[in-house]
């Protein structure tokens, strides 16, 4: 009964109160799963505001699985450069060329087919079916956590409560309308049950809510995140006689794989021995698990002992790089401008 009583009053509340976003669709599944689709990829572990222009962009260039899945590497990081974790660029292009060649076109809807998707996990998977096909999926992301926790005033590390969580978000699901309810809940953590200051006056479980009730609602959940490591190294650039710059394609997996970058290290190693010139500028930027600050060093040479190519300056717009190298990019613009020590560097 109070699950029912719970799950009305949060879809009466989603009513009239929930976020207008490009991806979603109200009264059941998505008629375009593949809106779903684009929009779960970008949304893992990035926030809505910086989501949405990123998403308009991409699907403007990829309207559909099918061009999705026909597009080259560079053309999909190129779209995806500046939302950072471009694995998640990689997992989408892959999830599209499997649905295009294994399923025909056609988006799976069982689950168990769902999570043989490149990237797709117990979470994007529950979120995909509930928000695509209305079926009933426990969605538990950041925001439902800090709901749940909150809710049931769930004392410890949220790594020690993940299974009681999950149990407890999946018990308050509606079934009657799962894709609503999942939106409504995620709605209801990003706007009203925020990390901080939130604002229980307005919230439709106030009365139901144990952490508000005990006045401590603002402490859960309780988190047990480590400190994100520093290291310092630094990014190099190269230019020849023409003024055009050394570029190299990161390869493999893992960090900024495929994307075009200036060649650099994260532990102050020299990529190779020549009289770099440290031009007092570095760029910092911060990843996951670390935070990276680099010193810009550069050098004037037209042959380089390392894979990789020189990029016209006005051509640099067209490789897909990472924000951190458009950093470097401005900081060494800003300097050598001011400076006027190096024309050659005129990006």
């Amino acid at each position: 009964m109070q699950r029912e009583k719970l799950s009305k009053h949060l879809l009466d509340w989603y009513a009239e109160h929930g976020r207008v976003l490009p991806w979603r669709h109200r009264g059941g599944g998505h008629p375009d799963p593949y809106v779903i689709l684009v929009s779960e990829f970008m949304l893992q572990q990035t926030g809505v505001k910086t989501v949405i222009p990123y998403f308009h962009r991409f699907m403007e260039r990829f309207p559909n699985v099918e061009t999705l899945a026909s597009a080259t590497d560079d053309d999909v990081y190129l779209y995806w450069q500046g939302l950072g974790y471009y694995s998640r660029a990689r997992s989408l292009h892959a999830t599209a060329k499997m649905i295009v060649n294994e399923f025909g076109g056609r988006f799976p809807n069982r689950r168990a087919d769902v999570l043989k998707l490149p990237g797709v996990g117990p979470y994007t998977a529950a979120s995909f079916l509930a928000l695509a096909f209305n079926q009933p999926e426990s969605v538990v992301d950041g925001n439902v956590i800090r709901v749940i926790s909150r809710l049931y005033r769930l004392t410890g590390p949220v790594t020690e409560n993940m299974d009681v969580i999950r149990e407890r978000a999946a018990a308050l699901t509606d079934p009657d309308a799962p894709a609503d309810y999942a939106s409504a809940i995620m709605d209801l953590g990003a706007t009203i049950c925020t990390p901080k200051n939130p604002g229980c006056d307005g919230c439709p479980w106030a009365k139901f809510c144990a952490g508000r009730a005990a006045g401590d609602a603002e402490a859960f959940p309780e988190s047990n995140r480590p400190v994100p490591k520093s290291k310092s190294g630094r990014v190099y650039l190269i230019t020849n006689k023409r003024g055009d710059v050394f570029m190299t394609k990161r390869p493999g997996r893992g960090l900024l794989s495929g994307l075009y970058e200036f060649p650099w290290t994260d532990d102050g190693s020299r990529i190779f021995k020549a009289d770099w010139r440290d031009i007092g500028a570095s760029v910092s930027h911060t990843f996951t698990h670390f935070k990276l600050n680099l010193k810009i060093q550069t050098l004037s040479a037209d042959r380089v002992p390392m894979d990789g190519k020189f990029v016209r300056p006005s051509d640099l717009s067209k490789y897909p790089m990472s924000t951190l190298m458009k950093k470097v990019i401005e900081r060494a613009t800003a300097v050598i401008d001011t400076a006027a020590k190096s024309p050659r560097l005129a990006f």
